[in-house]
């Protein structure tokens, strides 16, 4: 029973010791507390400034959004003004046509280009590809029906270059985006032949044919060595149906002629097609 009190003796002097060998670690363990809290304040400093880019980044990407669909709202409108188009009215109509078009350059993309240039704007180009697309066939539709051209990239690339600042890297329209809104194209070629068969204009409906083959032939060829295929590939097929559709129409008025012809205007009801005369 003595040797209780000495060991509790010798437990105190050891717990003494212990508590007074825990001192400098204490010291320690607040140093590196001091240090953990100024790495915290950096890390959440930095993901500050990351939260900031993302933010403006999302709010950019809904300002693109809407100035795309306000660019192919309005391009849309120029491709049905071009559809009212007839053999009597054609001047005047692709004269609104261009005046519209030109005002969709002016308020619409001059607005895209302002939000886009100096950035990357590669990185929103899902955003505004719909809206460029869609200007490029409105605008190679117009210069088909005035010129029977196809309009070149370098040549819409110029029209949007003096809208951007010269000091900022500008926006371009990219070969992908251009290729695309050429697929678009051969359908509204299409509804656009129909409708000139059914008004007696027969040249230029096989005018369409043979550029809508020509675009389709050279895609053909692009269309597999493109990096994102997807979209092409649909529109492809589409672009097939559409050429299709004008030779069937087209080979059915050059083969059937006698009977088309005066449901299409004429007022010759024994009109030879293409030099081939009635059969009695």
């Amino acid at each position: 029973m003595a040797a209780k009190p000495q060991r509790f003796r010798h437990f105190a002097e050891s717990g003494h010791e212990v508590a007074g060998s825990k001192r400098p670690r204490n010291l320690m363990t607040n140093a590196a507390s001091v240090s953990s809290s100024s790495g915290e304040n950096s890390m959440k400093s930095a993901f500050s400034k990351y939260a900031g880019y993302l933010n403006d980044l999302n709010d950019k990407r809904e300002r693109v959004i809407k100035a795309s669909r306000d660019v192919t709202m309005n391009s849309k409108k120029v491709i049905f003004q071009v559809h009212r188009m007839n053999k009597h009215n054609k001047d005047e109509v692709l004269k609104k046509a261009e005046q519209d078009l030109a005002a969709v350059l002016d308020q619409h993309i001059s607005r895209l280009l302002r939000e886009l240039q100096g950035t990357d704007f590669w990185k929103l180009r899902r955003a505004y590809s719909p809206g460029v697309q869609e200007y490029v066939e409105a605008a190679t539709l117009c210069n088909f029906c005035k010129t029977g051209t196809l309009l070149s990239l370098n040549e819409i690339n110029a029209t949007i270059r003096p809208l951007s600042d010269p000091s900022i890297e500008p926006l371009q329209i990219n070969l992908l985006d251009y290729l695309l809104g050429l697929a678009d194209l051969t359908g509204e070629l299409m509804r656009l032949a129909i409708g000139r068969i059914s008004d007696g204009e027969l040249e230029f409906a096989q005018k369409i044919c043979g550029f809508v083959r020509e675009i389709y032939r050279e895609l053909i060829l692009v269309a597999p060595k493109m990096e994102n295929t997807s979209d092409m590939n649909t529109k492809m097929d589409t672009m097939l149906q559409s050429v299709m559709k004008i030779e069937n129409a087209c080979f059915s008025v050059h083969v059937r002629g006698s009977e088309y012809i005066p449901f299409l205007g004429s007022e010759d009801t024994n009109f030879p097609l293409l030099g081939v005369p009635d059969v009695d």
